[in-house]
């Protein structure tokens, strides 16, 4: 691990699993990216994942942009079908841009996760003054939009900075998802008290199954293997990403039907939001000290 990880931030050792509410088996976390992506960046000075070419990019942006103005509502429509409860990792710009997708989360309660401003612009390409910044409008976009008050964070394309802890903390933050390091919820030390690092999934999130091999199947098979290793394990976090544009295809939706079938038959499962497990982590934590 980088030394800013470890510099007394979390333990090294594994932490305990966690005795979910009512005696459930695996908390489970579904959490769909609602992401957009500008057409002209302002900036991309230390990388660019989303683009191919030299912006604007106009495949890439217009597969992306599928997402918001079809798969969205094709995704959300599978959602309804089940008891689940979510957690939306938000772009907080999309609120002004398609003010009909913050109807949609706030019609729903989903909680709404930062996912930063705009899935164009990094954390850690600038200064810890405008990452506070960028913090604090992603805050104020959510109160606007939603009337919430956001508790997590996403880093934008998945970045972050050796400050970024320390800000969202003394921002109000309760957790964080970045670091995929554990199957359970992790406290991270900051100087305003303790942030809860959060399961994300990285190999069974839809991007690298639809984007880069367009399998369902393999979407399918691996997340219900993981489900069930979780749940067989106890007291573990099972977490299920999403992307619009590419779980809400036409020829991908039914794999998060399938996946949610499987896991929906399964009695001893807490559907939970990203708050309410974080919340539920840090008391099991603090308990045990």
């Amino acid at each position: 691990m980088m030394d800013w990880i470890t510099q007394d931030r979390i333990s090294p050792e594994p932490v305990a699993p966690i005795d979910w509410p009512n005696g459930k088996r695996v908390a489970v976390w579904i959490v769909p990216n609602l992401e957009f992506y500008e057409y002209l960046p302002e900036r991309y000075d230390f990388r660019d994942q989303f683009s191919r070419i030299k912006h604007p990019d106009i495949m890439q942006g217009s597969w992306r942009d599928y997402g918001n103005r079809v798969g969205v509502w094709r995704m959300t429509e599978a959602l309804d079908e089940y008891p689940v409860r979510v957690t939306a990792s938000t772009n907080l710009a999309i609120f002004e841009h398609c003010p009909e997708i913050a109807a949609l989360v706030k019609e729903r309660d989903w909680e709404v996760m930062s996912h930063g401003v705009y899935n164009t612009r990094y954390l850690g390409s600038g200064t810890p003054q405008e990452e506070q910044v960028e913090i604090d409008l992603t805050l104020s976009l959510a109160q606007k939009h939603t009337g919430q008050r956001i508790r997590g964070l996403l880093g934008p394309c998945v970045t972050n900075s050796a400050q970024t802890m320390d800000l969202i903390a003394a921002s109000g933050f309760t957790y964080h998802a970045d670091w995929v390091h554990d199957d359970v919820p992790a406290p991270i030390k900051t100087p305003a008290g303790q942030l809860m690092s959060m399961p994300y999934a990285y190999e069974t999130n839809d991007g690298p199954a639809l984007e880069g091999h367009f399998d369902a199947e393999f979407l399918v098979q691996s997340n219900i293997a993981q489900f069930e290793r979780l749940r067989k394990e106890g007291g573990k976090v099972y977490c299920l990403p999403l992307h619009t544009y590419l779980i809400g295809q036409p020829h991908t939706i039914n794999a998060l039907r399938r996946i949610l079938d499987h896991i929906c038959n399964c009695e001893d499962v807490w559907f939970a939001q990203g708050g309410e497990i974080a919340a539920a982590a840090r008391t099991a934590w603090e308990a045990n000290q």
